[in-house]
């Protein structure tokens, strides 16, 4: 019996472990208490990779669909009919004929951000999709359009903040979402043990609102009035604090004289004196700091609140503060190398709907038109990495039925699952204990500066590949290909950027990680790491600016004209605010910390205890219905109607429903390899891909108006 030390890649939080391992297998999971992050914590997800690693319904070797069912093949194998199907796809119609999905797993794997992104940039294709846009699309927007470069995002000093406004987010439940900030609990008690502050915004009294000091019920879709207001009155109370480099001031001041608490209170559903008094507690703190995630990304005016929040912790000096908003100073520093580019918005178009790439991907809202449409540029064979887009993007029936008819396609995942049904053929990569891993994203969003490499836990199972494996081998694979196709043979040259590609896949991901810690000039490498298998602490988040600004002129402008140019809609809001009508409710979604998404639903010891698929909706929207406590419901938008049960809870704001994400197993009553018990509805068979965020198209997943009715 040995102990063995890591971290978990299930979500962003990244905690560490302590595993007790005997003849190869895992036996206990426990946190790591020594780890500098996480400090001990541990949520059940992590307790569950002992029952993902020994799941029977998990792949190990690759099967290719036979008819209804499903074959298992040789890796030599499997590779030809992946390469065949995406190179003569290809040599048909065109680089742009494959389609990528890529599902935020992606980023969680060391193998995948390594190797993963050689081998799709090898596709040339436009047609590019991922979780991104479903998610946190206005963050990085925002990110590129006021510090430069899409990753560079302020994180919240809440180990050193006096107040901490959180809008649309539980940390409770995510450990942090675009803010790595594992053991949230004990930092809340800090907080609170120091005389500070927390406040929640949101339709749900969340487990976050559970600890704050505050919640307030905010009715869904009109975030960015509220925030407008809070900066007007900063703004009129003179309580600005704004530094030397931030450009844009006035202008932003003349924006928000409409925005009044008086003006916007009756369509947020707060009062102007609990608006008033938020504002003025928040600009009066030594330090604080505003958060918000999922409920005011994923929303009409997403881009918008995103960037009011940032204006509103610049405006109140709290940017590039201890205890407000600051840069981290990673061990690999993927921003301030250039490893990851600064982003871009608005090169191009998709082909159906006109709606901008960002960073080179489209808007994952209209993968199914871009799918279904006829034409040059028409989707035909797609590759979807470690995604389930079927539960994960608005109008999920339509994309099920365009996956269906797909010429081929490949993903890349361990389950067959309501997407990777479809797939000709499925490669599995192995999971996380099998695997080693740093965390080259999370580690740079940490509310704490520290560096990790955690190698495998076990040995892989006998036939398993690694994900950087799978992609190195088929890259090389695909690249001779390539080379012998008749369309590409007099195009294909080896140019610089070729050679570096191919150099960087026959690199393992612990070898250029090696490399990029090496080259970072602060005594680290792997070797370092592995003799400190709980971490090394960096210290903590340090002010920096304007050098760490990525701006041209290391400036920040606060006035850019795709955000302006949304306001004079949002004005209108004030006059037709989204209140519920008749018989009208407006959806929310909901996570929950023993579920990831649309996975692990088949894992007993994650899904035992009290439902968590169900609609939650007030009891006096039921009563006014009609409808019983935990009764079937249908539930109809303009996109779909859904059946699922009812629970009535008070923790939901009248007129607002909840139904969680990720859900709506077994499709069609069709059998799939995951036994999951729990079957429950799909949120985006009733969320309309046509709508998305006027500004960056980011998915519409919250305010969506819904009637709910008796079965």
């Amino acid at each position: 019996m040995t102990k063995k030390y890591g971290s978990c890649n299930l979500c962003e939080a990244v905690c560490g472990l302590e595993f007790t391992v005997e003849d190869n297998t895992v036996t206990s999971i426990r946190g790591d208490k020594d780890d500098p992050l996480s400090r001990g914590h541990i949520c059940p997800k992590a307790l569950s990779l002992i029952d993902l690693h020994e799941d029977p319904d998990r792949l190990i070797k690759p099967v290719r669909r036979v008819g209804d069912g499903w074959e298992e093949i040789d890796w030599d194998v499997a590779y030809d009919l992946v390469v065949d199907g995406l190179v003569s796809t290809r040599e048909r119609y065109g680089p742009s004929a494959v389609g990528i999905y890529q599902g935020n797993p992606s980023v969680h794997s060391l193998g995948s951000m390594t190797h993963g992104i050689p081998f799709t940039s090898m596709l040339r294709t436009r047609n590019r999709y991922s979780a991104t846009s479903l998610d946190q699309l206005p963050h990085q927007l925002v990110n590129h359009l006021l510090y430069g470069h899409q990753l560079a995002l302020p994180i919240p000093d809440i180990d050193r903040t006096d107040f901490f406004l959180v809008l649309g987010g539980n940390p409770m439940a995510s450990n942090g979402s675009m803010m790595t900030v594992p053991d949230f609990a004990n930092r809340v008690r800090a907080l609170k043990a120091r005389g500070g502050t927390l406040v929640v915004v949101d339709p749900r009294r969340t487990e976050t609102a559970d600890v704050a000091d505050e919640h307030h019920f905010v009715r869904p879709g009109t975030d960015a009035l509220l925030l407008m207001a809070l900066i007007h009155v900063v703004v009129e109370s003179g309580r600005t604090r704004v530094a030397e480099y931030v450009d844009g001031v006035d202008q932003v001041a003349r924006i928000a004289a409409d925005f009044t608490p008086e003006a916007v209170a009756p369509a947020v559903g707060m009062s102007p004196e609990d608006i008033v008094s938020l504002a003025t507690r928040f600009a009066s703190a030594e330090a604080a700091v505003a958060y918000g995630r999922m409920g005011v990304s994923t929303q009409r005016f997403g881009t918008v609140c995103q960037w009011a929040i940032q204006v509103l912790n610049i405006l109140t000096g709290n940017l590039d503060r201890i205890g407000g908003a600051l840069m981290t100073d990673p061990a690999i520093d993927l921003v301030g190398r250039s490893i990851v580019g600064r982003g871009h918005f608005d090169k191009w178009r998709s082909r159906v709907r006109d709606l901008p790439e960002f960073a080179g991907e489209f808007p994952a809202s209209t993968l199914v038109d871009e799918m279904t449409t006829p034409g040059g540029g028409q989707i035909r064979a797609m590759a979807v990495l470690s995604g389930n887009p079927v539960l994960s993007v608005p109008g999920g029936r339509k994309l099920d039925d365009a996956f269906a008819h797909l010429d081929f396609m490949v993903s890349f995942d361990f389950y067959i699952n309501e997407t990777s049904r479809h797939a000709n053929v499925i490669l599995p990569p192995t999971m996380s204990l099998e695997r080693d891993h740093y965390d080259l994203i999370f580690q740079a969003f940490g509310v704490r500066n520290t560096a990790k490499f955690s190698p495998a836990v076990v040995t892989k199972k006998p036939g398993a590949k690694a994900e950087w494996e799978i992609y190195r081998d088929l890259a090389v694979r695909y690249q001779s290909a390539l080379s012998r196709s008749r369309t590409d043979r007099v195009r294909r040259r080896l140019t610089p950027k070729s050679l570096k590609t191919e150099a960087r896949l026959r690199l393992s991901p612990r070898r250029t990680v090696d490399l990029l810690l090496r080259t970072a000039r602060r005594g680290l490498s792997v070797s370092t790491l592995t003799a400190s298998p709980h971490g090394i602490d960096l210290g903590p988040l340090e002010p920096g600016l304007p050098a760490k600004l990525h701006t041209r002129n290391r400036r920040i402008h606060l006035i850019h004209d795709v955000v302006v140019a949304e306001l004079p809609a949002l004005h209108d809001v004030l006059h037709h605010a989204p209140v519920t009508t008749g018989e009208e409710l407006l959806m929310i979604g909901r996570r929950h910390l023993r579920s990831n998404n649309s996975w692990m639903h088949n894992a007993p010891r994650l899904t035992k205890g009290r439902p968590r698929h169900h609609l939650w909706a007030h009891p006096d929207d039921l009563a006014a219905r009609g409808i019983d406590d935990g009764s079937v419901v249908s539930v109809t938008s303009a996109a779909g109607t859904v059946r699922i049960e009812v629970h009535a809870s008070d923790r939901m704001m009248p007129g607002v429903v909840s139904m969680p994400h990720g859900f709506g197993h077994q499709r069609d009553g069709v059998a799939l390899s995951v036994a999951t018990t729990v079957v429950g509805a799909s949120a985006n068979d009733v969320t309309d891909s046509q709508q998305v965020d006027a500004v960056s198209a980011n998915a519409i997943l919250n305010g969506v108006p819904v009637t709910i009715s008796r079965t």
